[in-house]
């Protein structure tokens, strides 16, 4: 199954000035593309916005509107173009839906070297203790 596209037509871009080094030209011009992308106003199918909104993401408000800031590029055009694949990229990371985990039972090795390293940890924590005279 292919991932859902994200429609151009319900993203808003908008031009910002770039931040950091850059002499002159990043004090005149507005290079840096500031995208929104309302989650719960788009096309997606529900599953992917679901799954979208439950992402602890620090680009995800409130509200469900996502914000990507791209900067990297001296062109706007390059720049927005960055923000939308980073936002398709989230977009295809939401699609996949989560594997199957099944539950599985300790192999009685492991059970038992677990006891082992508990037996030696409580070995060392004794010879930690008071020394006595007998």
């Amino acid at each position: 199954m292919k991932p859902p596209r994200v429609d151009v037509r319900e993203v808003e871009f908008s031009a910002i000035r770039a931040q950091g080094a850059g002499g002159q030209n990043v004090n005149k011009v507005s290079n840096a593309a500031h995208l929104r992308f309302d989650v719960r106003a788009s096309s997606l199918p529900e599953d992917v916005k679901a799954r979208l909104l439950a992402q602890a993401d620090q680009r995800i408000s409130a509200d469900g509107v996502i914000v990507i800031k791209a900067q990297s590029q001296r062109s706007l055009p390059l720049n927005r173009a960055a923000a939308l694949a980073r936002l398709q990229a989230m977009v295809d990371e939401a699609a996949q839906p989560p594997g199957l985990r099944r539950a599985t039972k300790p192999t009685r090795a492991s059970r038992l070297r677990r006891l082992e390293g508990k037996a030696v940890r409580a070995g060392v924590k004794a010879g930690r203790g008071r020394v006595r005279d007998v």
